[in-house]
């Protein structure tokens, strides 16, 4: 159906022109004035392609999607005769429209940019994102307790309560690569709980009673001596992605028969000891250049790469080359890594939220569009709180100059948060929340880092950033 017919079907299921007494343009949606709500007929109008939904309040609004609603609006105008108008009612509405135009913009660029390398890190995303409740609990829980046990000299050292908690806090990394494994294999269509016995082998656990307590065994090919828990987290993902490869390809050629035994013996078995000979080596390397090329970035590049990082991770983010870190944020908040669970990454990383905040209050003020202003600050308070999707994808990443400007603006957060050395103590939250998971001490500094990327973007974006034409353009009023 064309835009004309779709328009045509709408009128005729709303009583016709007579009927019609106004015709209004929303984001989403085609709101109409009706003489009598008994000549509408919902049911049918919800029939019609093109139409998402029929909402019935004081006005009966016929839910058409962004961009569709102007192109099927004007149509309808002509046939009714009544001019058209755009303005929407409240600011309940704007927030609205907000959060639907956010999300279908979001999945469009989903969509565009669907390329096997995003497929890919989304895997590794999800094998993590599951983890991050019980990883923000214990980095929480070791941060403060590090606190305490400096504060109070280890007073509370020896009550059971204290060392309870302590101990879930240490707890979890220590075991993390068992889980990493099991969430391994349960992503890549494999059993879960024999990718979490390939992740046993990255714990560093001597067997009771194993002669490594008292002599050196050879490695074959290399002699090396034999090591446990070679390559951590990074070397538990690559064993759950193995094992879970290798149950599947091995149940293709197991008789039924025996499937149940013999195919989760084969893949422990077999998988073992390729992973100990072969992948451990490899995920000890990848899990050392990821040091290496962090330490660089941060030590070496000081604040130049506090600005790259900061500055860039916006366009991360926007093509889904992010779900990258998710395991990287994982091994600096590790304790028992070489950050000690300080994760000196994500304070950078979260200026790009910063410098949003400072674009979209440029264009708030600049712009003379009243209907894109009631989108930017419906956007912009819980882009202030850390959630930073609807003011990306529904107001900076459309304008396009003004998704430059702000990712521009958060790189001078990013070279405060180098300069000030901040380190998050977990993740999982940003923006204002984000003094939370600051290390004690560094709250009012990561205050002023963040303060900065508002300055940054708003200033950036003021001068080189706002073009009204782009935003009449886009949101027409």
């Amino acid at each position: 159906m064309t835009n004309k017919d779709i328009a045509n079907e709408i009128l005729k299921n709303v009583g016709g022109k007579e009927n019609v007494t106004a015709n209004v343009a929303c984001m989403t949606r085609l709101r109409l004035g009706i003489k009598d709500n008994n000549q509408v007929n919902v049911d049918e109008l919800k029939r019609i392609d093109g139409v998402l939904a029929v909402v019935q309040a004081d006005t009966l609004q016929v839910v058409l999607g962004p961009g569709k609603v102007n192109k099927i609006a004007e149509p309808f105008a002509e046939l009714t005769g009544v001019p058209l108008g755009s303005e929407a009612d409240d600011e309940t509405e704007s927030t609205e429209n907000i959060k639907e135009i956010a999300k279908e913009n979001k999945q469009a660029n989903k969509a565009k940019h669907d390329k096997p390398l995003q497929r890919g890190l989304q895997h590794i995303a999800n094998v993590f994102i599951p983890l991050l409740p019980g990883i923000i609990a214990a980095g929480l829980i070791n941060g403060l307790a590090n606190v305490i046990d400096y504060q109070t000299g280890q007073a509370f050292a020896t009550d059971w309560w204290y060392m309870t908690i302590k101990t879930l806090g240490w707890g979890l990394f220590t075991f993390l690569p068992i889980f990493v494994g099991m969430n391994a294999a349960r992503e890549f269509k494999g059993s879960p709980i024999l990718g979490g016995i390939g992740g046993t082998l990255c714990l560093g656990v001597v067997v009771t009673g194993s002669p490594l307590s008292t002599q050196a065994i050879s490695m074959p090919f290399t002699h090396a001596p034999y090591t446990v828990g070679v390559g951590g987290l990074i070397t538990a993902l690559i064993m759950g992605i193995f094992f879970a490869f290798l149950e599947r390809n091995i149940r293709k050629i197991m008789p039924s028969v025996l499937d149940t035994f013999f195919t989760p013996l084969l893949t422990v078995i077999i998988g073992s000891l390729i992973a100990v000979v072969f992948l451990q080596p490899v995920g000890a390397g990848l899990t050392t250049a990821i040091y290496t090329v962090m330490d660089f970035v941060y030590t070496k590049l000081s604040v130049f790469g506090g600005f790259i990082l900061s500055s860039t991770f916006l366009a991360l983010v926007s093509v889904g080359l992010h779900q990258a870190l998710t395991p990287i944020h994982v091994l600096l908040n590790d304790p028992t890594g070489p950050t000690h669970g300080i994760n000196y990454l994500l304070p950078i990383l979260m200026m790009a939220g910063g410098g949003q905040v400072g674009a979209g209050l440029a264009l708030y003020i600049k712009s003379k569009n009243k209907r894109f202003k009631k989108m930017v600050m419906s956007s912009i308070p819980v882009a202030i709180l850390g959630v930073g999707e609807p003011l990306m994808y529904a107001v900076t990443l459309p304008l396009g100059r003004a998704f430059v400007t702000a990712s521009i603006g958060a790189g001078f957060g990013g070279i405060v948060a180098s300069l000030f050395h901040l380190g998050a103590v977990s993740q999982g939250v940003s923006g204002l929340f984000g003094l939370l998971i600051m290390q004690p001490g560094q709250q009012l500094s990561y205050l002023l880092a963040l303060l900065v990327a508002y300055l940054g973007g708003f200033v950036v974006t003021w001068f080189f950033g706002v073009d009204e034409n782009r935003i009449n353009e886009i949101y027409p009023e």
